[in-house]
């Protein structure tokens, strides 16, 4: 949902380091958590189906204060984890940045908008679901969340970089900024909603795919009988 749509060479050249590094940081952290845990076969199908349905949706862009469109991160966060969901935010970056859609020096800067929209729906859903929430407020709330936490985080890291060739001080940089961001926020409800209903249909019809299985048994009878 949140995308940093600057050109090459927006952000100065401490900005693109630091980004990049900490974006490398946060993958390589990622590839030894799933080095050392290992991956199912079910989570590998369902990462191919969510990176193809993310990049999809994610060409989509509506002009409007510098690009907004959807991207399905927290619902790919909600399905394939946190860890493949990371991965899957930085394969739909390299593949959109090669159409042209996203400065390739603005990987890392993207990685990490995006990679923390997956991982905070994951664990918002997770421990919505442990509250004994319902599937479709706690998926669509979740989503909503982790979406609105990548806006945010974009608007931070323009603000903090600065754009090269801007002649507006920090301080109006930051008030365009938070108007950018509060488009985004808004289209993070609409997503989450659609995510709520995505996520519903699937623990409908495969709740092993939501993780929900034991909550859709139905429980046995704890009376006591003559």
């Amino acid at each position: 949902m949140a995308h940093i749509h600057l050109g090459e060479g927006s952000f100065p050249l401490w900005a693109l380091v630091l980004w990049t590094v900490v974006g490398a940081g946060l993958i390589g952290t990622v590839l030894w958590r799933v080095r050392q845990s290992g991956i199912k076969t079910q989570q590998i199908a369902l990462a191919g189906v969510g990176a193809a349905a993310s990049f999809a949706i994610f060409q989509l862009n509506i002009p409007v204060w510098g690009g907004v469109h959807m991207n399905l991160t927290g619902l790919v966060g909600i399905l394939a984890g946190p860890a493949l969901g990371a991965l899957i935010a930085l394969v739909v970056n390299i593949l959109s940045a090669a159409l042209g859609h996203g400065a390739v020096g603005l990987l890392g800067a993207n990685t990490l908008v995006n990679a923390s929209e997956a991982i905070v729906a994951y664990y918002a859903f997770r421990s919505l679901l442990r509250l004994d929430w319902d599937v479709f407020p706690a998926s669509s709330t979740a989503a909503t969340i982790g979406l609105s936490v990548g806006a945010i985080l974009m608007g931070v890291i323009i603000v903090v970089s600065g754009v090269n060739g801007s002649a507006l001080p920090r301080s109006d940089l930051a008030i365009a900024v938070g108007g950018m961001v509060g488009i985004n926020l808004g289209v993070a409800i609409i997503e989450g909603i659609l995510t709520g209903f995505i996520v519903q249909f699937l623990a409908s019809v495969r709740p092993d795919l939501v993780g929900v299985g034991d909550r859709t048994e139905p429980e046995e009878s704890n009376g006591v009988t003559a």
